[in-house]
């Protein structure tokens, strides 16, 4: 086989899943390991991203999504549009995908990134 799936079947090929050297083959079973948790948490983000975009854009929004970082999406959203964008985002963050164990969404709201955490 030499590869492991996100939930969206997206493939991580571990060439070096069978190496006799044990540290490059420790390396590829670490990789085995996270890159299904990993790359299904970027597949998700990836889909809540596209969601809130196009409804930013249908609602005709002055909010501006700026920046992902991991599991984190910053908005640049002026102060008349708060309450609807929070709304938006953590519903489409949730229900970006349907499992057996609920994705809970935070907001959190300030003048920068250190002030909003």
């Amino acid at each position: 086989m030499g590869y492991v799936e996100t939930i969206f079947g997206r493939k991580r090929f571990l060439s070096d899943i069978n190496s006799q050297n044990s540290i490059v083959r420790g390396f590829a079973e670490r990789n085995a390991v996270n890159a299904p948790i990993q790359g299904s948490a970027a597949d998700i983000i990836k889909i809540a991203m596209i969601r809130i975009q196009d409804e930013l854009e249908k609602r005709k929004l002055k909010s501006k999504m700026t920046l992902q970082v991991h599991d984190e999406l910053n908005f640049s959203v002026p102060q008349v549009e708060l309450d609807e964008v929070r709304e938006l985002v953590v519903r489409e963050m949730e229900q970006a995908i349907a499992l057996k164990v609920p994705l809970i969404a935070e907001c959190g709201v300030g003048a920068n990134w250190l002030e909003a955490h």
